[in-house]
C-alpha cells in the first residue's frame, strides 16, 4: 500500500482577499445606492402608470385632464387669431366648427401622451384606428338616425310635434347637410372619447366597468346642464343615452358604433328635423317645425330629448341592441 505524502495531509491556510482601497469602496457603495434608488424610482413610475386600481387610476386621470385643459387652452388661443371679435354671419358657424375640432384635439392629444407613459397602444382606449369610420360607424349612424326618427314620429302621433315645411332649398340643403354632418362627427368623437374612451378605460380599472359607466353617464348628463333651455328630464335622458353608449362599447368592443350613433342622432335633430338639441337651436336647419302640448311630452325648449317618450326609445334601444349583440367584447383589464 502506498504511503501518503505528508505534504498532502497538511491543511492549507485560507487565502485572505486583497483589501480594497477606501476610495474604490466608497465608489462601489455609491454605485449600489444609485442603482437602488433608480430601481425604486422605476418601480414607482410603473406602479402609477401601469397600476390598475385605486389611487393610481385617479392620478392618471388627473394628469389626462390637466393635459387636456392646456391643450384646449392652446388650441383656442391659436383660434382667437382667426376669429376676431365680434364674429358675425357665416363666420359664427366656422368658429363653432373650429371649436369642436379643438375639443377633439384636447381629448386625443393627452391620450397619446398617456399611452406612452402607460406603455400601451392608444387603440386600447376605445377608438382603434383600424376601425375608423368603418362598418360599425355606419351601422351606428343608421341606428342613430332611425332612433331619432322613431322618436319624432312618436311625438307626431301623440300630436306633440308637427314636421312643418322646408326652409332651405337648392344647393344650400346639401351644403348645410354636409356641414352639420362633419360638425356632429366631431361632437361624437369628442364626447365619446372624453367620457367613454380614456376616462372610462381608466376609471373602470379602479371600480369596475359598470360602476364607472354609471358614474360617467351621470357626468355626461350633468355636462348638458349649462345648455340654454335644458331641463331635468333632458339631463336624465342624456345620462340614459350615455348608459346605452356604454352598452354599445361593451358589446361591440370599441366606440365607433357610439360615435356614429351620437353624430347622426344629433344631425337628425339639428338639421333634418330642425328641433332643439339638448336645448340648443342652431341655424342652417332644413325644416320649420312646431311643438304642441305640455313640455314633459313635447320636450319644450329642450327638444325631443326633454320628452318622457325619449326614455321609452332609450329603453327600446337597450333591449334591441342587447339582443342583437350578445357577446361581451370590451372590458378594461386590471393590470
Amino acid at each position: 500500500m502506498a504511503r501518503p505524502n505528508p505534504a498532502e495531509l497538511l491543511m492549507s491556510e485560507p487565502e485572505t482577499p486583497p483589501s480594497m482601497p477606501p476610495e474604490e469602496l466608497r465608489e462601489k457603495s455609491a454605485s449600489y445606492e444609485n442603482s437602488s434608488t433608480l430601481s425604486r424610482g422605476e418601480t414607482l413610475f410603473r406602479e402609477i402608470f401601469r397600476g390598475g386600481q385605486g389611487v393610481h387610476a385617479i392620478w392618471r386621470l388627473a394628469i389626462y385632464i390637466i393635459l387636456g385643459f392646456f391643450t384646449a387652452y392652446f388650441a383656442f388661443w391659436i383660434g382667437a387669431s382667426f376669429f376676431k371679435e365680434p364674429v358675425r354671419g357665416v363666420a359664427v358657424l366656422w368658429q363653432e366648427m373650429y371649436g369642436q375640432a379643438a375639443l377633439v384635439m384636447a381629448a386625443f392629444v393627452p391620450a397619446l401622451v398617456m399611452a406612452r407613459l402607460e406603455e400601451r397602444r392608444v387603440d386600447e382606449y376605445g377608438l382603434p384606428r383600424r376601425h375608423a369610420f368603418g362598418k360599425m360607424f355606419w351601422v351606428g349612424a343608421a341606428w342613430g338616425l332611425a332612433a331619432i326618427s322613431v322618436l319624432m314620429i312618436g311625438l307626431r302621433g301623440l300630436h306633440a310635434f308637427y314636421f312643418g315645411h322646408p326652409v332651405l332649398h337648392g344647393g344650400r340643403v346639401l351644403r348645410f347637410a354636409v356641414f352639420w354632418a362633419v360638425y356632429f362627427v366631431l361632437v361624437g368623437l369628442f364626447e365619446e372619447f372624453l367620457l367613454r374612451g380614456y376616462t372610462l378605460y381608466t376609471v373602470s380599472q379602479g371600480i369596475g366597468f359598470w360602476p364607472a359607466a354609471v358614474l360617467l353617464s351621470c357626468a355626461f348628463g350633468a355636462i348638458h346642464f349649462r345648455n340654454p333651455g335644458e331641463s331635468w328630464i333632458g339631463l336624465a335622458a342624456a345620462a340614459g343615452i350615455g348608459i346605452f353608449f356604454c352598452l354599445t362599447l361593451r358589446r361591440t368592443g370599441d366606440l365607433w358604433f357610439a360615435v356614429g350613433f351620437h353624430a347622426f342622432w344629433d344631425w337628425g335633430q339639428t338639421f333634418l328635423y330642425s328641433v332643439p338639441d339638448s336645448g340648443t337651436m342652431e341655424p342652417g336647419h332644413l325644416m320649420r317645425p312646431s311643438f304642441a302640448g305640455p313640455d314633459w311630452l313635447s320636450g319644450g325648449s329642450v327638444g325631443p330629448e326633454g320628452s318622457v317618450l325619449c326614455f321609452v326609445v332609450i329603453a327600446g334601444l337597450c333591449v334591441v341592441f342587447g339582443r342583437r349583440y350578445r357577446e361581451v367584447k370590451y372590458g378594461a383589464r386590471r393590470v
